[in-house]
């Protein structure tokens, strides 16, 4: 049995987020947006389950990302409604259980690494790409890799996973610290040199707290770097601030 909701929690409706110390984010015009290649999802459905499946505060963590995947997509001129989608559905598997992640990547076929086996949580963004597929019919696949990359990145991803990936480390209630609000500056400007900074700010507390680092993040944060530096000895991109 669900426990009454706290002053704190979020109000959720078919079109309309209200956040704690943010402002409504209106999805009605977001269902309305063209896209060549969008899967229809039912969003009350998705919140449903998110509701029996995480916790209160991870749900306003997710409607968090939600809103400011919405506003980078809007920002970078990107597809609204599967920014949308990608931030709701980014950690669908983020309560599973250790066991359940482990089964899950091996029956996908899919390639672990020694520091997923030591730490599969770290495996429930790919795993959240399949429960979308299979659970709510997603098939796109910028939204499925949005879901996938949101937690460790890829080398070469495309703007849709960068934006996922900056909401998700970005979002309000990660903090207000001057380098957090900094970075969020930054991912409005320019998404590659965001990501990169991004990488640099997680991998600073993972050596902090000798916490094991993922191959994957290490690659991802050496390729945006290494684009955004290509862009800017062409002349094609400003520099922001460090």
């Amino acid at each position: 049995m669900r426990q009454a909701h706290s002053a704190h929690e979020p109000h959720i409706s078919r079109n309309v987020v209200s956040l704690p110390n943010a402002q409504p984010t209106d999805l009605t015009a977001c269902s309305k947006l063209q896209s060549t290649s969008f899967d229809p999802i039912d969003r009350d459905a998705v919140l449903h389950w998110l509701s029996e499946n995480v916790p209160e505060s991870r749900l306003e963590h997710i409607l968090r990302v939600e809103a400011m995947a919405i506003d980078l997509a809007e920002q970078h001129q990107l597809d609204v409604v599967k920014a949308a989608q990608a931030g709701l559905m980014h950690d669908l598997a983020k309560y599973f259980k250790p066991a359940r992640l482990i089964d899950m990547a091996q029956a996908e076929g899919l390639a672990l690494d020694p520091v997923d086996e030591m730490n599969p949580h770290l495996l429930h963004a790919d795993i959240g790409a399949i429960v979308a597929r299979d659970q709510f019919g997603v098939s796109d696949e910028q939204v499925l890799n949005a879901i996938r990359n949101h937690t460790l990145g890829q080398p070469g991803m495309d703007d849709l996973s960068c934006v996922v990936f900056l909401a998700d480390g970005l979002e309000p209630g990660r903090g207000n610290t001057p380098e957090l609000e900094q970075l969020r500056q930054h991912s409005f400007e320019n998404l590659s040199e965001a990501v990169w900074k991004t990488c640099d700010y997680t991998l600073h507390y993972l050596l902090e707290h000798h916490q094991l680092v993922h191959p994957r993040a290490i690659a991802t944060r050496n390729w945006f770097l290494q684009t955004t530096r290509r862009r800017h000895a062409a002349g094609s991109v400003r520099p922001t601030s460090a």
